[in-house]
């Protein structure tokens, strides 16, 4: 009993004493870390820290697309060019008849059948007479009347039957009958050509112009 008291109190005695030199050990243990962790670093062999990447939200972008989808190979109805106060409806005949072609001439525009369509690469084609006669019994005679009056930049309209077409001048030309010119149908890009016609089997001075293609856009119903 003697003894188990004696070890008791010498326990007591040690912790008593581990008690007050905590500090000195604590401070002794930061040191020795210090040290190690210094020694570590200094031979890269200190384990890499993982950084959570930050997050930045951003809108999905909007993708802007064309309001009127591509149209091809569409027939033209209808011309108008605000500027001479012209508006007439356009012929398409399937042959090159010169009897048959002269026919619808006498009913308004005519696209030649062999020209581009609207919508196409190509040349796009019209004829139409033209007469200034003070008295005309036809009015068809008078449907490409005033076209010589057109300049660069002037804006022409072609429709089908469900899209309308915008051109704008490129050039206004008198070609003479004795030119051997003609109209070629083998163009770049897409175009119209506009040309006044006494009939389709014979040659006179005429007037043709030239336009580019600018936009398309669908008929409001």
């Amino acid at each position: 009993m003697t003894r188990i008291a004696a070890y008791a109190i010498s326990l007591a005695g040690a912790s008593k004493r581990a008690y007050e030199r905590k500090w000195t050990f604590l401070a002794v243990s930061f040191a020795v870390f210090l040290t190690g962790a210094s020694m570590l670093a200094i031979f890269n062999l200190l384990p890499s820290v993982r950084t959570v990447p930050t997050v930045v939200l951003v809108a999905s972008p909007v993708v802007a697309t064309s309001a009127v989808s591509a149209v091809s190979a569409e027939e033209p109805v209808r011309i108008e060019i605000a500027k001479i106060g012209l508006a007439t409806t356009i012929a398409n005949p399937t042959t090159t008849n010169i009897e048959t072609l002269d026919t619808y001439l006498l009913k308004g525009a005519v696209r030649y059948p062999t020209s581009a369509k609207l919508g196409e690469k190509g040349n796009v084609v019209l004829f139409g007479h033209s007469s200034y006669l003070p008295i005309v019994g036809n009015q068809a005679y008078k449907t490409f009347n005033g076209i010589q009056k057109l300049v660069a930049g002037d804006t022409i309209t072609v429709a089908s039957d469900t899209t309308v077409y915008t051109y704008r001048v490129r050039t206004m030309e008198k070609e003479s009958a004795a030119s051997d010119a003609g109209i070629s149908l083998i163009t770049e890009g897409r175009v119209l050509t506009l040309a006044t016609c006494n009939s389709f089997g014979a040659k006179s001075d005429r007037f043709i112009v030239t336009a580019d293609f600018v936009e398309s856009h669908a008929i409001l119903i």
